[in-house]
């Protein structure tokens, strides 16, 4: 077995029969992460000794016939904004460095571990999760995998990066207004964003409450389905996660599509891309003989009022900080933060009526179709230190834009998978997979035809 690149389940599978132990799936991990990490940037922490000790206790668990769950002895890192039991929670801010170590584990890294997964690590971010980049002026940039000299995307860089560049198969991250999907589209690796309060949040350092979701990177559909699978679940610590009963999507990844209703995403999502991600959202919408399109009105209006919303919200929660210390913030996150604490109250209420009136509308055309396919990003991969790119004839800002086709979908809370297309002798783009709230199910069925069929797929780069 290439331990570089198995994926999560072929990994748990193999320690499970005993064809290889927990502790030297474990230490390859550890070494590829020593290897190359100097160059990439992902990890802020190495948990290298309470790794280890983890896999002894899983091997252990196996010598006596004990089942040590789902992901035994599969290697995972998180975001830094997910506590763990011992380690400081940064959050990207070096203003958290200070803080006292976490006393629990957030409990979706303890729903991991029971299920016999090994914390090797926590992951570089933009700090406070505010971007796009993960250019972090504390802890560095994390560096694309597929070329070096540009960026993983944001704000849960570090987590995907990390899984295309082989250090870890499996990684948690957080998505506000596209956190996951975005830097999963840019390193080419699959990124899920359930629907909202689907997964816990407890013991994870917020940015914008009422957009925040939780959810794992990994290089197949079959490890998404699995890690969704164990996160699920009503947890009392996060009042916002929901109590619907857990379903077991990974059962579900080889029934038939027929009968799914499926159309592209229309207007908005078309007119602000390259041709290159128009063509990889044309390449799904072939392969599953899909011509229909759909327009989701407002959709840029959706955008604005999410930008509104997020900014009021994130500086609100760091208000106190940002009078007293505002020297020790990130500038790009610092200058954002003052201009939301900034916002008139009446345009932030706005922003939330706009917000209804939007989910109804994108509710009835979830009456008629069940997948919309859009592009992930406008664009692939820019340079580290890329200020601007050009769309439609026009010089944009890089930062704010990466999210275009990503936050009206989060606005509402939707489920979103981001899929990876490979392109030969260039970076790879990703398309969105949408669905109405609670049918994360139906995403992961048609991911997985397209998997099937090789359209779609994560790409390892030692």
């Amino acid at each position: 077995m290439n331990l570089n690149s198995a994926d999560a389940v072929s990994i748990a599978v193999a320690v499970r029969e005993g064809k290889v132990s927990a502790v030297e799936v474990t230490q390859a991990a550890l070494q590829r992460i020593a290897a190359r990490d100097r160059e990439l940037n992902c990890f802020t922490t190495v948990t290298a000794d309470a790794a280890l000790a983890d896999a002894e206790r899983i091997d252990h668990e196996i010598a006596q016939g004990k089942d040590p769950g789902l992901l035994a002895g599969v290697p995972f890192a998180v975001k830094n904004l997910f506590d763990i039991a011992g380690i400081t929670t940064l959050a990207g801010a070096k203003i958290n460095a200070e803080n006292p170590p976490a006393t629990q584990d957030a409990t979706a890294v303890a729903r991991l571990k029971q299920a016999g997964g090994i914390l090797v690590g926590v992951l570089n971010m933009d700090e406070y999760a505010y971007g796009f980049v993960t250019e972090n002026s504390h802890y560095g940039a994390t560096h694309n995998p597929h070329d070096l000299q540009r960026i993983a995307g944001g704000s849960s860089g570090g987590s995907a990066a990390a899984v295309a560049a082989g250090l870890v198969p499996l990684t948690l991250g957080s998505d506000t207004n596209g956190s996951i999907r975005v830097p999963a589209a840019l390193c080419g690796v699959f990124g899920l964003k359930p629907t909202y309060g689907r997964l816990s949040r407890a013991g994870v350092a917020l940015f914008s409450s009422s957009f925040d979701h939780i959810g794992p990177f990994a290089r197949s559909v079959q490890d998404i389905a699995t890690a969704f699978d164990v996160l699920q679940g009503e947890d009392e610590r996060d009042p916002v996660c929901t109590k619907r009963p857990p379903v077991e999507t990974r059962h579900f990844l080889l029934q038939d599509i027929e009968g799914i209703k499926i159309a592209i995403a229309a207007d908005y999502f078309r007119k602000g891309s390259n041709p290159e991600a128009l063509a990889a959202v044309q390449k799904v919408a072939d392969a599953l003989d899909v011509s229909e399109y759909v327009t989701i009105p407002e959709a840029h209006r959706a955008r604005a009022a999410a930008f509104v919303i997020t900014a009021c919200e994130g500086a609100n929660l760091h208000l106190e900080k940002l009078r007293q210390r505002p020297q020790d913030f990130d500038p790009a996150t610092r200058d954002r933060f003052l201009a939301g604490a900034l916002i008139p109250h009446q345009w932030y209420m706005q922003a939330q009526r706009f917000r209804k009136w939007f989910r109804d509308r994108v509710r009835e055309i979830f009456e008629k179709v069940d997948i919309l396919i859009a592009p992930t990003t406008p664009i692939s991969a820019p340079l580290i230190g890329q200020q601007t790119m050009i769309l439609e004839g026009e010089e944009i800002l890089v930062r704010p834009h990466l999210g275009l086709f990503t936050q009206p979908l989060s606005f509402i809370g939707l489920p979103v998978l981001s899929v990876p297309i490979q392109h030969a002798n260039a970076l790879p783009l990703g398309v969105q997979l949408i669905a109405a709230p609670h049918q994360e199910t139906l995403i992961l069925r048609v991911a997985s035809v397209l998997e099937t069929k090789g359209i779609i797929s994560a790409s390892v780069v030692s």
